[in-house]
């Protein structure tokens, strides 16, 4: 039996480093939309950097739009697009499935 194709490359995309979970943290702001320093500050020991790269790459995929407003000071959100969207939602039954499967540790969490 062949592996589908698409779900390989929606694999490749979401096995990624933090893809997943920028997709998931957009998916429950209000108006699936958020601030650089937000997800920064929220999406624990992502550096700036990386934060960077991955929303850009995101945005290369059409699953996060980057919204550039003019003004002083100059404001940058990012929000999931209507596929980024539909992914999360794809992805919600997943996140339920983890909760009722996976134990986790957070003895070592900050």
């Amino acid at each position: 039996m062949k592996v589908c194709p698409y779900l390989e490359s929606c694999f490749e995309i979401l096995g990624r480093r933090w893809n997943g979970l920028i997709i998931h943290y957009l998916s429950n702001c209000p108006g699936f939309t958020a601030h650089f320093s937000d997800m920064k500050r929220d999406l624990n020991d992502i550096t700036p950097r990386s934060l960077s790269l991955k929303l850009t790459e995101l945005a290369e995929y059409d699953l996060v739009v980057k919204k550039v407003t003019k003004g002083t000071p100059i404001t940058i959100t990012y929000h999931l697009s209507e596929k980024g969207q539909q992914l999360a939602l794809a992805l919600q039954p997943i996140q339920v499935w983890a909760q009722q499967n996976i134990e986790l540790d957070f003895s070592n969490h900050k």
